[in-house]
């Protein structure tokens, strides 16, 4: 049986890091949990961060389209981080364009485009300062 991915909640947004290739189980058993803790929450914000993600199929790919469509039907802006360049190269390859999909390079760039969109309630304010790091 295929590992659940954990969803962790950040005052209004969800998150969702991905730590692992995923196969089509695991993807569907995503799409669920997500859809229940977005309305379970009231979560105004998904982001997906799918950085340790090294390779994506096409079934893979769809559904993450289909999980960020799911989300904003459920009132939750959706971003799509971390994503690397062979992922972007394999899911441009296989022709899916993840049409309304909104990425980010970063977690920070993506939780910064979710604030911007529904204010300051989502993260309290509290947003990291990538120059403060620097």
């Amino acid at each position: 049986m295929s590992e659940r991915v954990p969803i962790l909640r950040i005052r209004q947004v969800l998150l969702v890091s991905i730590q692992t290739d995923l196969d089509d189980q695991a993807v569907l058993l995503l799409q669920d949990d997500l859809a229940q803790a977005v309305v379970d929450s009231g979560a105004h914000g998904v982001v997906i961060d799918i950085t340790a993600v090294e390779i994506v199929d096409s079934f893979v790919g769809r559904m993450l389209a289909t999980i960020a469509s799911l989300s904003r039907l459920l009132d939750a802006g959706t971003v799509l981080v971390g994503m690397r360049p062979a992922v972007a190269i394999t899911l441009v390859e296989l022709g899916l364009s993840l049409g309304g999909v909104r990425t980010a390079l970063t977690l920070d760039k993506g939780l910064r485009m979710l604030e911007r969109e529904h204010g300051a309630a989502l993260t309290g304010g509290v947003v990291p300062d990538a120059a403060a790091g620097a």
